[in-house]
This record gives C-alpha cells, structure tokens and sequence, in this order.
C-alpha cells in the first residue's frame, strides 16, 4: 500500500524493515567515498595549482587569471541551480542520480586534460582558451557533484549511517587532496622531464583516469532507497524561496561557502608562500595535503566527537582552537618543525568542520521535508555544490588580484610581494574562520534528528 503527503510518496513498512532496507554494504560506503575522490581527485588539481600553471607555465597575467576564476564561477550559480532542478525531475531505470554519473564521467575527465594544456598563440588566445575549458570543466563538474550531493540522502535515512558515508566522503576528499597536492609536482617533474608544460597534460592524463573508474564504479554500486516517487511539477520560484527558508541549509551553505573560500586562498597561495617565504619549496608537499588531507584522520574521529558535542559546539570548538593556532604561526616561521606542527593540529582541528559539512548537507533535506513536506534533494545540494565553487573562485580570485596588486612577477619577486604572498596566507584564514563561527551558532537541527523522523514517517503513515 503507497500513501502520499505533501508530494512524498512512500511505502508503509514496518520499522524493521525500514531500518534493514537502509544498511549499507561495506563495498557500497568505499564507493561513495572514491565518488568524493573522483571528484575531489580534480577540483583540488584544479585548486591548487591551476592559478600557478597560468601564470608561471601559460604566462598568463594574474589579475587576468583572478577575473578569469571569478566570472566563470558565478556563470556556475545558474548551472548549479539547474542542474539541482533536473535531478529533482529525473526518473529513469538507473535512478535519479546515477545517471549523471555514467553520461559525464568520459566528457568531464578529457576537459580536465584540456584545462591543463596550453596553446602557442598570442596571450589573447591563450586566456580565451583558458575561459573555455576551464568554464566547460566547470560545469561538467556541477553535472557530477550536485548529482553526487543529492545522493547521500537517498542512500539512508539513518543519521549514524549518515556519518558512517561522511566519514567515507572524507576519506575520499583527504585522499584526493593528498594525490593531487603532494603527488603533482614531484610527477610534472617526473614525466615532464623538467618541461612543465608537458608534466602538467600527462599528470592531468593520468588523474582523469582514475576519475573516471571511480565515477563508474559509483555508478555501479550505489544505490538509491529514498526519494519522492513523482516527478516535480512545482514552479521554480516558490522552491527557491522554500530553500533560503530552510534554516538548516542556509547555516550549511554559508557555512560550507566560507569553508572553501578559506580553501580557496589556501591552496591558492601555499606554493608561492613556500617558495618565496619560507624560501623552502619543500614544504609545498607537506602544507597543501595538510590543509585538508588531515580529512583522513577527521573521518574517524569526528563522528566520535560530534556524537558528545553535536556539531554546533564541536564546530565551534575546533574552529576557535584553529584560529589560536593561526595566530601564533607567524611569530615560529624560522623554526620549521614547530611550525608544521602548530600547521598540522589547526589543519586537523579544521578538517572535522569539513567532515561535519557533508552530514549537514543531508540534514537539510530532513529538515526541508519535515518543514515543507518536500525533499527537493537535487535543489537543496546544488546550493551545497554552488556554494564550493564559489568559495574556492573567489578564493582563488582574491589571491590572484593581490598577486596582480602587488606586482607579482615570477622572474623578479620584490619584497613587497612577499608581504603580501605573507598577509595572505594568515589573514583570510583568520578572518573567515572567525565568520564561521559566526554561522555555525545557528545551527538548528542537534538534538532533533529522532523528532524529525518520527513525525515525518507520522505524516506518511
């Protein structure tokens, strides 16, 4: 027998049946955390040394590359939301959700080979070049990772299986952090020979096909177990207007978009703080999979500590630590050991607030059905997905207009652009951090996962 409230159309089974319906297979969480490595494996190339490969490889200029990142994002906002929209629409024999996965892997990994491939042509046509692959592997990527977001909530409706797949989410980020920051530099070297122009299109080469046996292998071992029956006929405006009146999604959209804005200017500026501050490009391997590669520790401890704490105060917590760290690293820069380490327990207190933002993100939809009585999972994790690239655009952005600002010229590095490469990498972690805080305060959903679903399974029975 089907009942349907408010458009939600669900089976009345027995509790035990529900909660054995929503068991996941081991196989089933490892490949929905390779899903976040297939994703991650090049969006984090991308990240952090895309905004060095066109200016030192391409020779682009900086504040050229700044606006480059900047409009090509906020082209994204549209997609993203479009793309939520059709996933919301999407009924076929492969899901709702998996389908994207099969179609974009191939086309999404050979943009990412073009992105990081460069032309001989004049500086005009290199930056055109540049605006249309990096723009098409933008929205390819909104084409995998809204699809991708959307999923989880489907998966289960379990909170503890819902960290267990967090957790996974951030072992397959932390992993991909590590391959693409650590590991990229050392193999341009190696299969370019010493050309950088060659090293970064075979290492793009050889990333994009890992991601693209992950992504199928997502395709062919996730499942789908609950979402609305009937395809969305509603009007846009009304779902949007539901979306920014859900309490729980615009904490975790703020809250994830100023996480990767912190990313974003991260990873952006660690190679040249590295080289031109530390004056020890050694420590690129060890700092860029730091900022988040830490993800791989945090997946098993967070939801340990969340569990105590809840996120709110855990988030709050960790982050207010964090920031105590990030004040004391300037004044231990000439001694190296301490400063990694100082570097290393911020990057790991930081990375349970990502892990935290994968868990919030299927929250939401909880919270979105038991307020409106609709799902809307592929609207509500578009915003998710808009809200990571246009953190790390302006991210990037902002570190490459104060590159352009201070006269950033990689044959000719003045001190004052070493002041600024300085300021950059302290200050606007500082600063965003601090505004996290902020938004986390306002977190509504600890303490009322049980109520949320004990009065939606009331409604559908």
């Amino acid at each position: 027998m089907t009942s349907v409230v408010a458009g939600h159309a669900m089976e009345e089974r027995p509790a035990t049946a529900a909660a054995a319906n929503d068991r996941l297979k081991p196989w089933e969480k490892i490949s929905y955390g390779l899903g976040d490595f297939a994703c991650g494996l090049s969006w984090n190339a991308v990240g952090a040394f895309l905004l060095y490969f066109y200016t030192n490889v391409a020779l682009l200029p900086a504040a050229a590359v700044g606006t480059l990142f900047l409009l090509s994002r906020l082209f994204d906002a549209g997609v993203d939301l479009g793309v939520g929209l059709m996933v919301d629409r999407t009924r076929t024999r492969w899901g709702r959700t998996r389908p994207y996965f099969l179609f974009t892997a191939i086309p999404f990994s050979i943009l990412l080979v073009l992105t990081f491939t460069t032309i001989d042509a004049s500086t005009g046509a290199k930056l055109a070049y540049a605006y249309v692959t990096f723009s098409l592997l933008g929205i390819l990527y909104s084409f995998l990772a809204v699809p991708f977001s959307a999923l989880m909530p489907m998966m289960t409706n379990d909170h503890g299986s819902r960290m267990q797949l967090g957790s996974a989410r951030a072992i397959g980020t932390s992993i991909s952090v590590i391959l693409a920051t650590a590991a990229t530099m050392p193999l341009v070297g190696l299969l370019g020979g010493g050309n950088e122009r060659t090293g970064f299109a075979l290492v793009a080469a050889l990333f994009a096909v890992l991601t693209l046996a992950a992504l199928l292998n997502l395709f062919f071992s996730c499942r789908e177990r609950h979402h609305d029956e009937a395809p969305r006929s509603e009007a846009i405006g009304p779902q949007l207007r539901a979306m920014v009146r859900n309490r729980a999604w615009m904490v975790t959209f703020l809250f994830c978009t100023l996480n990767f804005l912190r990313f974003g200017c991260v990873i952006s500026v660690t190679a040249f703080f590295a080289i031109e501050v530390m004056k020890a490009p050694w420590m690129i391997g060890i700092l860029l999979p730091a900022v988040s590669g830490t993800l791989l520790l945090s997946a098993f401890i967070a939801p340990m500590i969340f569990k105590r704490t809840g996120i709110r105060r855990g988030c709050i917590a960790a982050l207010a630590l964090a920031i105590i760290l990030h004040l004391i690293l300037p004044w231990v820069e000439a001694q190296h050991i301490l400063f990694l380490s100082l570097f290393l327990i911020a990057a790991i207190l930081v990375s349970l607030t990502m892990t935290a933002i994968f868990t919030m993100a299927a929250d939401a939809v909880d919270y979105h059905e038991w307020i409106f009585g609709v799902r809307n999972e592929g609207l509500l994790s578009s915003g998710i997905s808009l809200s990571t690239k246009i953190g790390m655009a302006i991210g990037a952005a902002i570190i490459a207009y104060v590159l352009g600002i201070a006269g950033y010229d990689p044959k000719a590095v003045t001190n004052g652009a070493r002041a600024a490469i300085r300021w950059s990498y302290y200050g606007w972690p500082i600063a965003i951090m601090t505004l996290q805080v902020a938004i986390i305060a306002f977190w509504p959903m600890d303490g009322l996962h049980e109520r949320i679903r004990k009065e939606i399974a009331a409604r559908a029975g």
